[in-house]
């Protein structure tokens, strides 16, 4: 009986230290906590499929880890929980139309324009754990939490997880989408070995649209729910570290670190609320720069002006390439020539690979004439008629 009313007493903590959790979540800047249990054995077969098909192109690191990502409990012994979190990244006046419409500018996507988002919500997690612990000690003596922060650093399966803890749905494009902020925020997780009651997940909201897909410059998502990296904009210009197939170089536009165009389309994003978060606001270098300007940093100043920024580990040479293809993609002038042909010389055999194909890009252009591009003038259109509040 006394075991009995022992394991009831505990339980009843435990549901309050959810609460506790969601608050302190909540003070510590995120957006919305939830809790989930770590099965994620339904999620294997897509998974084994999705490798099968090399959607994960030269990400080698996606098939070293295998089913490893969809069991959290082998990633961190002792964890039966994940405490999923989410924080908001879409800065006010984005300005998406008019950097992606002005094809002398170059466009970052808009989670990068601020600081490195792994530390910021790596710091904030493990405060948040913190406070667990210290909860546990003056209430639950009987019990020693053990927990792990990840934010995109490890063989884990955030979506399903953040899924299956009410913090929104997974939309066609893959994303996790919430009825409140759309897909704009990032996800990170606490593994934790306390039994903490479970939340429930949201119904499934995306109906019939197909926004997303039908938009997608590269038609990287071959399927609803289905996504070929070695198609994405995101995937070839950041994780990519080679030559990008010259097929995908004209869709790329101006876009040089990453892509937003899936998001920008979706209904749900024009409920999306601007990030409060300080460290997320755009650095004004990366806002809306001209393709000139950043052609002409040299890797001092590149290194320099991403510090404390994702964008600087994809490097300098991946930098100048993704560049290199935005230049080739604008409309042909006497400068843009002159800035190629002056850094060709030195370049390095992939960055000068793509700087020749630019050129001919541009003098071919400069003969025929400038072909509209349609697909983005329509996604201009919607943008501009549907921002996001304050964006």
């Amino acid at each position: 009986m006394q075991n009995s009313e022992s394991k009831s007493a505990t339980t009843v903590k435990l549901s309050e230290l959810v609460e506790k959790i969601k608050q302190w979540g909540s003070e510590l800047g995120f957006q919305k906590v939830g809790i989930a249990d770590l099965d994620l054995s339904k999620h294997e077969s897509a998974l084994q499929e999705w490798l099968d098909n090399q959607y994960h192109g030269t990400m080698d690191y996606m098939e070293r880890h295998g089913m490893l990502r969809a069991r959290p409990a082998d990633l961190h012994p002792g964890s039966v929980r994940a405490i999923s979190v989410r924080m908001n990244y879409l800065p006010p006046n984005a300005r998406f139309a008019e950097v992606l419409g002005d094809d002398k500018k170059a466009f970052v996507s808009r989670y990068a324009l601020g600081r490195d988002y792994h530390k910021v919500m790596r710091k904030r997690l493990q405060k948040l754990g913190a406070k667990i612990t210290d909860y546990c000690l003056t209430h639950l003596h009987d019990v020693m939490p053990n927990f792990r922060p990840f934010v995109d650093s490890a063989p884990i399966l955030e979506r399903p997880l953040a899924e299956k803890a009410g913090l929104g749905w997974t939309g066609k494009h893959t994303l996790l989408l919430d009825t409140d902020d759309g897909s704009w925020f990032f996800l990170g997780e606490l593994l934790i070995n306390l039994p903490l009651p479970i939340d429930q997940p949201q119904p499934e909201q995306c109906g019939k649209c197909t926004a997303c897909i039908t938009i997608c410059p590269t038609q990287a998502i071959v399927a609803p729910y289905k996504l070929d990296a070695r198609r994405c904009i995101s995937y070839l210009t950041i994780e990519h570290a080679g030559p990008i197939p010259e097929a995908f170089r004209r869709p790329m536009g101006n876009r040089i670190y990453g892509c937003d165009d899936c998001q920008l389309v979706c209904p749900w994003n024009r409920y999306a609320t601007p990030t409060p978060e300080e460290d997320f606001l755009p650095r004004h270098p990366l806002h809306a720069p001209e393709l000139l300007e950043l052609w002409a940093w040299d890797e001092a100043t590149f290194l320099e002006r991403t510090e404390g920024s994702p964008i600087r580990r994809i490097g300098f040479e991946r930098w100048q390439r993704n560049l290199a293809v935005a230049f080739g993609n604008a409309r042909p002038s006497a400068d843009l020539i002159e800035a190629l042909e002056q850094r060709l010389p030195d370049a390095s055999p992939l960055v000068g690979e793509h700087i020749e194909w630019a050129l001919a890009e541009l003098r071919k252009k400069a003969l025929e004439g400038t072909p509209k591009n349609l697909q983005l003038d329509r996604l201009i259109r919607i943008v501009e008629k549907g921002l996001p509040r304050d964006a």
